[in-house]
This record gives C-alpha cells, sequence and structure tokens, in this order.
C-alpha cells in the first residue's frame, strides 16, 4: 500500500471508463473549458492521461480560448538533467491545482548559463518562479572518501554554486526561486558509517540539504524537498540507472504524475490554493465503531488496540494541522447531543468540542452541511477538504460540491492520517504566528456571533468588541506578511493581483505609491494585518488620480466595518497629498464575487464597463463624506530592518 499510495496518488478518485471521450468534448463547454480541464484533472491519471490533458490545453491556447477561472502561472526550470519531459504532466497537474501553468523550457545542463546571461531563454520566457532542478549528478561531490577539510570545502563550493545561482536570478528577474534539495545516490560507499564520515557522499549531501534550507529560510525563496520525496518512495526506485545513462533522467518515469503534483502543490500555494479547513465526518474516521448504536462504551478509540491506535493517529494528525492553523469542523449524520458525547465524555478522546469552530450535527445531507459550515466561516467551498470513510458521502460531495476537496481513503483506518498528509492539501509556503493563531481566530468568530445575538444589534455589537485598527505604511518587518496576504488573499480582494516580495519592497521604496497595511485587535485576540492596501498614480503619471491597485482584506474579519476605516484613512492621505479623485477596479474572478459591490456600497459612482467584466469606480476626494466607524484608530510608523 505504501508506495502505491504515492505512486499512483492514490487519494485522487480514478479515472472514468469515457475519460478519453470526456476529454474530446472538454473544449466545446459552453462556459469555456477551464472547469471542465480541472474536473478531469482531479482523477487518478497516467502519463498518458496527463498528456492528452497538456495537448488540450495546447489546443485551448492555439484556438484562443479562455482557461478562467484558472489562475496563471508561467514556471521557468534550469536543470542538469533532461527536464523538458516533466512539461505536459506540469501542464495538466497544475489544472487539478487550480493553475494555467505555461512551462520556460530550456536546454539540457545549461544550468548556470541560463541564470548568468539576462538575454537567456528563461529570462526571456517572464517566469513567476523558476525551479532549480539539480541532482547529485550535478554537484561537485567526492566520489570516494575524503578528508574532513576536503568534505567541507565540497559542501561550501556546492552551497555557494547554489547562491551564485540565487544572485543571478535576483539581478535578472524577480522571479521566486524554487530550490530542489538533492536526494542521495541509492549506493553507499562504507555502509552503515557512510552518514557518520565526513568524506562520504550521503554526509556532503546531508549537509547541502541542510544548507538550502536555511539559505532560503526567512526569504520569499522555497523549497522542493525531493530528497524527502525520494525516500518515501525508496531511493532504489527513485532512481534509474539504466534511464540516466541513456536519457539523463534524473528520476524514474512511473514517479512523474507524483513529482509534478508536488511542484504543482507549491505553485498553488503561491496562489493561495491551499487548503484551509479539516472538516471531519465522526463515526467510523474519528472512532471505529456508531456511536448512535454502539454508545459511549462500545466505539472503538484509544491505546492497546490495534484499531483503536489508528483512529487517534487521524486525531492526531487533525490536531497537528490544527496547531499550525488549519480550522477543523465536523459534518455528521447524527442527533446533536450524542454526536458531542464522546468529545465531552470519552477519556481517548484527543479532540475535544473547543478545537471544533462549526459543529454540524444533524440529520441534513454532508453537502449541506459542508455549505452551511463554509458560510459560518467565511471561507469559500475551494478551502475545504471533507475527510470520510463512506464511499456514498464522499461521491455525493464531490458530485454537488466539486470544489470541495475529498480524499480516497483506503479500507484500512491505520492508513487514513497518512492518506491525508499525503494528499498536500495544505501545502504551506511559510509559517508565522498569525498562521499558527488562524484556527483560534474562526474559534473566537463564533464567540462574536453568540455576543452578537445578545447585543440585540449590528452597532452595539461592533461597539463591545472594543476593537483598534492600525494603519502603517508598508515596512521591511512586514514585507513578508504583506506579500503572504497579496498572494493567498482571494476572495475579499478587487484585483487580485500577485505581487513577489521583491515587487512589494518596490511599492514600499517607491515615494507616488501610497501603501497600507491594517491590523485589527479586539477584545477577543489580535487578528494581526487583515488588510492591504496599494494606491498608484496613473501610469502616464498625469492627473490628480489615484488608481487602487491592490485591496485586499481577511474573511474573518467581514462585517465590522473595516473598510470603512480603510476609506476614510485612504480619502485623508489622498487629501494630505492633493490627490483629487479615488480610481477603483473590480476585476472578477470564480472567486470574489463578494465584492462585487464593493465600490457601490463605499458610494463610488461607477465609471466604466470593460468586456473583461471588469468595472472601474470613482470617488471624488473633497465631495466624499466622512464616516464615524466603531473603533479605536491608530497609526504607526514603518519599521525599517
Amino acid at each position: 500500500m505504501t508506495v502505491e499510495l504515492y505512486r499512483d496518488l492514490a487519494w485522487l478518485v480514478k479515472a472514468p471508463d469515457d475519460f478519453a471521450q470526456q476529454c474530446k468534448q472538454a473544449l466545446e463547454a459552453p462556459d469555456g473549458p477551464g472547469k471542465t480541464l480541472r474536473a478531469l484533472a482531479n482523477h487518478r491519471l497516467d502519463i498518458n492521461d496527463l498528456t492528452r490533458l497538456a495537448k488540450l490545453v495546447g489546443k485551448a491556447r492555439k484556438d484562443g480560448l479562455s482557461l478562467a477561472p484558472l489562475a496563471p502561472f508561467r514556471l521557468g526550470i534550469v536543470s542538469n538533467s533532461t527536464a523538458n519531459i516533466l512539461t505536459k504532466p506540469l501542464i495538466a497537474t497544475a489544472l487539478r491545482h487550480g493553475i494555467d501553468l505555461e512551462i520556460v523550457e530550456t536546454d539540457f545542463g545549461q544550468v548556470l548559463q541560463e541564470v548568468l546571461s539576462p538575454d537567456s531563454a528563461v529570462y526571456q520566457g517572464k517566469p513567476d518562479a523558476i525551479l532549480i532542478a539539480v541532482d547529485y549528478h550535478g554537484l561537485q561531490l567526492n566520489e570516494g572518501p575524503a578528508g574532513a577539510e576536503a568534505a567541507e570545502a565540497a559542501v561550501a563550493a556546492s552551497l555557494a554554486w547554489f547562491a551564485s545561482i540565487r544572485q543571478a536570478i535576483r539581478a535578472n528577474s524577480n522571479a521566486i526561486c524554487i530550490f530542489q534539495t538533492v536526494p542521495r545516490p541509492v549506493e553507499p560507499l562504507f555502509g552503515n558509517s557512510d552518514l557518520a564520515l565526513a568524506g562520504t557522499q550521503r554526509a556532503a549531501i546531508d549537509a547541502i540539504n541542510r544548507g538550502l534550507a536555511a539559505a532560503v529560510r526567512g526569504t520569499t525563496d522555497l523549497l522542493f524537498d525531493v530528497a524527502a520525496l525520494a525516500e518515501i518512495v525508496g531511493l532504489a526506485a527513485w532512481h534509474d540507472a539504466t534511464l540516466w545513462n541513456i536519457a539523463k533522467l534524473a528520476f524514474a518515469p512511473e514517479f512523474q504524475p507524483l513529482y509534478a503534483d508536488h511542484v504543482c502543490r507549491i505553485i498553488a500555494a503561491l496562489r493561495g490554493k491551499s487548503r484551509r479547513c479539516l472538516i471531519l465526518d465522526l463515526d467510523n474516521t474519528l472512532w471505529g465503531g456508531v456511536i448512535g448504536d454502539d454508545g459511549l462504551d462500545g466505539i472503538v478509540i484509544g491505546q492497546g488496540d490495534a484499531t483503536g491506535e489508528a483512529y487517534l493517529s487521524v486525531q492526531k494528525m487533525a490536531l497537528a494541522l490544527r496547531e499550525r492553523g488549519v480550522v477543523l469542523a465536523v459534518s455528521s449524520k447524527n442527533t446533536d447531543d450524542v454526536a458531542r458525547g464522546p468529545f465531552r465524555q470519552h477519556p481517548d478522546m484527543l479532540i475535544k468540542e473547543n478545537h471544533i469552530a462549526v459543529f454540524q450535527a444533524n440529520w441534513n445531507d454532508k453537502a449541506t452541511n459542508i455549505k452551511a459550515i463554509a458560510e459560518e466561516l467565511s471561507l469559500g467551498l475551494d478551502a475545504m477538504v471533507f475527510l470520510d470513510d463512506n464511499p456514498v458521502e464522499r461521491g455525493l460531495v464531490r458530485r454537488i460540491l466539486p470544489q470541495v476537496a475529498v480524499p480516497e481513503l483506503p479500507d484500512d483506518p491505520a492508513y487514513y492520517a497518512r492518506t491525508l498528509a499525503a494528499a498536500g492539501y495544505f501545502e504551506a509556503t511559510g509559517f508565522s504566528d498569525e498562521d499558527r493563531q488562524r484556527a483560534d481566530f474562526y474559534q473566537n468568530n463564533a464567540r462574536r456571533v453568540l455576543l452578537q445575538q445578545q447585543a440585540g444589534d449590528v452597532d452595539s455589537y461592533l461597539e463591545s468588541l472594543g476593537m483598534t485598527i492600525t494603519f502603517a505604511p508598508f515596512d521591511d518587518i512586514g514585507r513578508a506578511r504583506i506579500t503572504q496576504l497579496i498572494n493567498k488573499s482571494n476572495q475579499y480582494n478587487l484585483t487580485t493581483r500577485r505581487y513577489t516580495e521583491a515587487e512589494v519592497q518596490d511599492a514600499q521604496r517607491d515615494p507616488q505609491v501610497f501603501s497600507l497595511q491594517v491590523r485589527l485587535a479586539d477584545i477577543y485576540n489580535d487578528n494581526g494585518m487583515i488588510s492591504v492596501i496599494i494606491c498608484r498614480p496613473p501610469k502616464d503619471g498625469k492627473g490628480e488620480d489615484w488608481i487602487v491597485d491592490t485591496w485586499l482584506m481577511s474573511c474573518r474579519v467581514l462585517n465590522r466595518k473595516v473598510e470603512i476605516a480603510v476609506l476614510m484613512e485612504i480619502l485623508a492621505e489622498a487629501k494630505a497629498r492633493g490627490v483629487k479623485r479615488i480610481v477603483g477596479v473590480y476585476k472578477p474572478t470564480d472567486r470574489n464575487g463578494m465584492v462585487a459591490d464593493h465600490y457601490a456600497k463605499l458610494n463610488f459612482a461607477e465609471l466604466a464597463r470593460h468586456d473583461d467584466g471588469s468595472t472601474e469606480w470613482v470617488l471624488d476626494v473633497e465631495a466624499a463624506e466622512t464616516v464615524a466607524v466603531p473603533m479605536t484608530v491608530r497609526r504607526a510608523a514603518a519599521v525599517e530592518a
């Protein structure tokens, strides 16, 4: 089961028998092929199937068809091995993750040549990210035993080589660097002593991988841990010596779907498409048995029993995800008080009621409950993962709510947690204190709803929250979090423009740009940074307008008049700088419909409508009404590193 789980992407449902026929009809979808292609890609596909889908993407582009709502992304690849064989698997796999991927191909083995030349193909392609795909064949390592000094020198030289690649990319592009870790070769030189002796390839490669990890830590560059992936499936299976000798393939072709899926997870995370909420079934998912039939004493959970420990592993995984900010919810066909019984009374339950942000236990179908959970959390359905042992329930949710991720589960519950982890729904590009607290933010939102009910009216409710909003320009300290918000915010985002940290820094330092990072605290917790604003003068530099380039906000602070407070701050600064008009743009996507009337609600007048569905809105700065907001306003200075 173990190797097959990863090699076959067994968390995905098998492709239908008429997959080829559905592919033939995909480009004829009346609303465009984007959604249809994504649905087709969301199956367990082999290389032939992935190639078929990639060719459809190519034909759609050639025919001028829009792939909306897929998010465009351009990936450059530089490698010491034959990487162009990955182009079609990557393009097809990206569909599964909501990405319209273009690959900027480069020549085999031309790593330094590509990154050092400003006119190289990789830069001409203007990629959003560049994957540096180098394996141990591309490093100058000692093949035989070396002394400690020689071994250290070899490691230092390899890390310096990677650093020079990064420096060259920084000089010629705003692309994010994605560095692969290096899988070690299969063959040991000293057997079990390989890791202990400094002069071996294994010891050197482990040191290089640690150095790569340290180099990207705290930056916007990323790590693709191919070394871990190769070890999971087995180094002997990963490295195909014959194919390296014949075609310079860095790994066995059977793992191309797995490799492509991991690359595309990283890209999706960069575009804010990682999942944020895990919805748990209860019976035979968190415990063995049916609580309504077997009672508290009859369900199987806990140490000392193989089945009970299997379910404990699911709970441990769920709690670990919660610790890193994933919100937990429950959807169970059950009577509410019966479903809550184990959480309250069973001594072996690890998950408690206070870990659950939304608890839906009733006799509604699971799809209805999941929609209710998404609404209560103010999250999109595409932020949800649904874990259920029942294939009927899984099939229902997939059919009715295709945006929700629903992993296939094996018969043995011992592999439930591993399957959930292997699927990679919660891929992260970084981890901050605010990420750690996200689950608590949603938990406290439920408390705020209760407070609102007690307060009786919205104004009293908002006053009772004791909110403090803090405005500050972009600065060095906040830049990483600002970049993260820009790239992962999809719903309350007027333009969904994406920027690298280098581009955010450019905005920070441009005196013509007005930038805001906005924080909000209340009596329950500090919500951290919840909004980002960028206003620019028109591209021609003329006129007295400000164009709202970026306006985004975290959905967890909806309906708290934050957007009004932000507008008041924009207007105050606009008056101080002599700006006469604020021009806002709304560019619709499949996920930001909730802000379609954002500017209308703020009393902007419609200025223009465009063929792509976008609208422009305008507000006269002098004529704009000053509105009081139910919060204390603080202004902070920028903090330079």
